[in-house]
């Protein structure tokens, strides 16, 4: 019997490790392995994702659907020679990745496609942000990857709804609807799907794709990302003063939120012994910690190290540098 794949994708911020979360915390019974990819340069996701048993396997060195393919074909040959047999893998995809040519991967390679079926991409949704990226205009030849991760979705998490009205709600599931017709949809507030709905649904189907996108099973296909949207990393160990930390942040987001698409950390706070936590869309900025369920808590004897990321355009490198190392004790 073949192996399941589902790939989880959604742009930046959209909630996939909370759906990741949600999968690893449930009571299924399934072995399962988990393929992250990242698009920063510093790993954050690795600290967000919940212990667990299962395997977790980390991409950081680039995009999953073009530069690292290669190296998502050799981890998905390696768990497939597994002494002790997987029930399913998830591929969680970066923000900006276009889902196409992960699902081509599935195709094209003879051994994964004798082994191993894709069962389903599943895509999530912000409902506060993503009419924003839908219209966002792009160069000729640059994908919108907002679009092309709802037009191959088979199923669609609309997340976030608490922070809509439902006026807004209509509209942005009639500007799905108007992409993906076919698609089911799944209104949630923090990713909460009942797993029947996104595992073992054998709901990919490759006529669907090639009626949509011919040149869909073309491995030489054009794929090409916007090059306006940058990441910039920022590691380094000590312990943050949470006063200055909070004040950095909230004026951070405030004056250049519209171009940070996402920013999140993990970060080590003056006189707690918790690993805190810090999210951001846009604009909007959460926080918390180990203490009280987000993320992992600090190992005995790890180094204490603040690991943030920022996702957008026009990010000043140096600046956001210099400026987080003054939140430092």
């Amino acid at each position: 019997m073949k192996l399941a794949v589902t790939v989880i994708t959604g742009f930046l911020g959209s909630g996939k490790t909370t759906l990741i979360n949600s999968i690893l915390s449930g009571n299924h019974g399934k072995k399962i392995a988990i393929i992250e990819n990242e698009f920063g340069e510093v790993g954050v996701d690795d600290g967000l994702v919940l212990q667990s048993q299962e395997e977790v396997v980390e991409m950081n060195n680039g995009c999953i659907c073009c530069t690292v393919r290669g190296d998502l074909i050799k981890i998905l040959h390696k768990l497939l020679q597994r002494s002790d047999p997987l029930d399913a893998i998830i591929i969680e995809t970066t923000g900006l990745a276009d889902p196409a040519p992960v699902a081509q991967t599935f195709f094209v390679d003879e051994y994964l496609q004798a082994n191993m079926r894709l069962d389903g991409i599943i895509t999530v949704v912000d409902a506060k942000h993503v009419i924003q990226h839908l219209d966002e205009e792009k160069d000729e030849g640059v994908e919108n990857e907002s679009v092309e991760q709802i037009a191959f979705a088979d199923r669609i998490i609309l997340n976030k709804l608490d922070l809509v009205s439902p006026e807004e709600l209509a509209c942005v599931k009639k500007r799905i609807k108007a992409i993906n017709a076919p698609a089911s949809i799944y209104e949630t507030t923090h990713s909460q799907v009942p797993l029947q709905e996104i595992l073992d649904i054998r709901a990919f189907e490759l006529d669907r794709i090639m009626d949509m996108d011919p040149e869909f099973l073309n491995p030489d296909q054009d794929h090409q990302h916007d090059e306006s949207v940058q990441s910039v990393g920022i590691e380094c160990e000590g312990e943050c003063d949470i006063d200055k930390l909070e004040v950095w942040l909230s004026a951070l987001l405030q004056n250049f939120g519209n171009d940070i698409f996402r920013s999140k950390g993990l970060l080590a706070i003056q006189g707690s012994p918790h690993r805190h936590v810090f999210q951001g869309v846009h604009m909007m900025l959460g926080m918390g910690s180990s203490a009280n369920g987000h993320g992992r808590p600090w190992a005995p004897g790890e180094t204490r190290t603040n690991r943030l990321v920022f996702i957008g355009r026009n990010l000043n490198r140096k600046a956001l540098n210099d400026s987080f190392r003054k939140c430092l004790v």
